[in-house]
C-alpha cells in the first residue's frame, strides 16, 4: 500500500493525544456533513419546486407548437393533416385559432385571448382536465369554457341567459370606427357551460370556444389556423418531428415547450445556478475548518513529520500524507451528507413532513444529478483546501 495513503488513513482513524486537535476535527467532518446535506436537499427542493412551477405551463401548453412565420395565420389542408398523422412521434394533434379579443358581459369589459379548438384539443392539453365548474364545450355550438380569474372580474357565472355574454373582434381593414363603432366589430353572443382553474395568470389569459366559431369572430376561411398544437409520443425525436413539419407546412415555425415559456425557464435556470452557487459558499466556508483541522494537525504530528523525513520520506510524500488525509475526510463527509440528505429527501416524497397547505405537501424530487453534483462539488473543493493546508509542510519546519 501507499505510504502516504497508510499514514494519512491512520491519522484519519486515530484520536490524538490533543483533546482540542480531536474536537477540531470532529467540526470539520460535522461542518462537511452538514454542508453536503444542506447542499443537496436544497437542490432537490429547487428541483421539486421547477416541476411544480412548470407543471402549470405543461398542463396548457403542448409538447410542439406550430407557428406561421409571417402574418397571424396560416392554411392547414385535409391533406396535410394526412401528412402528419404519417409522422412517427406524433400522438395527436389540434388546430387551433388564437387572437386577442374584447369579452363584454352586464356592462363589464375584459380583453382576453379567445382560443378556438377542435375536437382532439383534449388529447393534446390536459386544459379540459382542470375543470372548476360545469363540462367542456361541445364542438359545433357557441358554448365557451372560461377562467376561474376571468369568471370573478366580470362577476360571470355558468348558463346566464339573463345577461348577454359577448365577444368582440375588429374587422380587417376598418381603421375608422365612423358613426356607430359597433359597424367595425365582429359580435356574438356566446355561452359560458365551464370554468377552468390552473393558476392566476393562464386563468385570466384564455377563453376557450369551438374552432369554427373563433374563425369566424376573426375573419378566417375554414382551412386557416393561427396555430397546430401537437403532443409527441413517449420516446418520441423531437428534432426530427420539426423537421418533418417545416416539411409538410411551409412557411412556418416550429417551438417545443422550453421554447414555448423562453421566459420562465430563463428564470428558473438562473436561479437554480444562484442556489447552487450561495450553497457552494457554505460548503467553502465549512472546508475552510478542515484546512484548520489539518494544519492543526500538521504542527501536532510536527515529531512524527521531523521522523519520517530522517528515515528518508521526501517532502511531497509527507505533504501528500495530510492532502490525502483532507481528501479522505471531504469524501466520507460528503457521502455521510448525501446518505443524510437522501433520507430527508425520501422521507418528505413518501411521508410528507413538511406541508404548504394542508393538502399540498413541499415539492422535493430525487435526482442523481443532483447528487452527483454535490458528490463531485464536496471532493474538488476538498482537494483544494486540503492542497493547500497540505502546503505548510515545509524543509523550515522540519529543521
Amino acid at each position: 500500500m501507499n505510504l502516504s495513503l497508510y499514514i494519512a488513513r491512520r491519522y484519519l482513524f486515530s484520536r490524538s493525544k490533543n483533546t482540542a486537535i480531536n474536537i477540531i476535527t470532529g467540526i470539520a467532518s460535522l461542518s462537511v456533513i452538514v454542508g453536503a446535506m444542506a447542499l443537496f436537499v436544497v437542490l432537490s427542493v429547487f428541483s421539486g419546486l421547477r416541476t411544480f412551477s412548470l407543471s402549470f405551463s405543461n398542463d396548457l401548453d403542448p409538447d410542439l407548437k406550430v407557428f406561421p412565420k409571417s402574418g397571424t395565420h396560416f392554411t392547414f389542408t385535409p391533406a396535410q393533416a394526412q401528412k402528419i398523422k404519417t409522422i412517427e412521434g406524433v400522438a395527436h394533434f389540434s388546430q387551433v385559432v388564437e387572437k386577442r379579443v374584447m369579452f363584454l358581459f352586464d356592462g363589464k369589459t375584459q380583453f382576453s385571448f379567445l382560443k378556438g379548438v377542435d375536437a382532439q384539443f383534449g388529447r393534446v392539453s390536459k386544459t379540459p382536465e382542470k375543470l372548476f365548474n360545469g363540462q367542456w364545450l361541445e364542438p359545433n355550438t357557441y358554448q365557451v369554457v372560461i377562467g376561474y380569474g376571468l369568471s370573478e372580474k366580470l362577476s360571470l357565472g355558468l348558463l346566464d341567459y339573463q345577461n348577454a355574454f359577448e365577444v368582440y373582434a375588429p374587422k380587417p381593414g376598418r381603421g375608422d370606427l365612423g358613426l356607430n363603432p359597433e359597424d367595425s366589430f365582429i359580435i356574438e353572443r356566446i355561452y359560458p357551460v365551464g370554468i377552468y382553474a390552473i393558476n392566476e395568470e393562464m386563468d385570466n389569459r384564455y377563453v376557450f370556444a369551438d374552432l369554427q366559431l373563433a374563425q369566424a369572430v376573426v375573419q378566417l376561411k375554414p382551412h386557416e389556423i393561427t396555430n397546430l398544437e401537437i403532443r409527441l409520443q413517449p420516446n418520441a425525436s423531437e428534432a426530427q418531428v420539426i423537421a418533418a413539419l417545416e416539411k409538410y407546412i411551409p412557411s412556418t415555425t416550429v417551438k417545443n415547450r422550453a421554447q414555448l415559456n423562453e421566459t420562465l425557464y430563463k428564470m428558473l435556470n438562473s436561479e437554480n445556478v444562484a442556489v447552487y452557487l450561495i450553497f457552494t459558499l457554505v460548503i467553502i466556508m465549512a472546508l475552510f475548518s478542515l484546512a484548520g483541522a489539518l494544519i492543526m494537525m500538521i504542527l501536532d504530528k510536527k515529531n512524527n513529520l521531523k521522523t519520517l523525513f530522517s528515515l528518508g520520506v521526501t517532502l511531497p510524500q509527507l505533504r501528500r500524507i495530510f492532502f490525502l488525509q483532507g481528501t479522505l475526510l471531504s469524501i466520507f463527509g460528503g457521502m455521510v451528507g448525501l446518505i443524510l440528505g437522501s433520507v430527508l429527501v425520501v422521507m418528505q416524497q413518501h411521508y410528507q413532513l413538511i406541508m404548504i397547505t394542508e393538502t399540498l405537501a413541499y415539492p422535493i424530487e430525487f435526482h442523481w444529478e443532483n447528487l452527483a453534483l454535490v458528490w463531485l462539488t464536496v471532493i474538488v473543493l476538498g482537494m483544494i483546501s486540503s492542497g493547500i493546508a497540505s502546503s505548510r509542510v515545509s524543509e523550515k519546519m522540519l529543521d
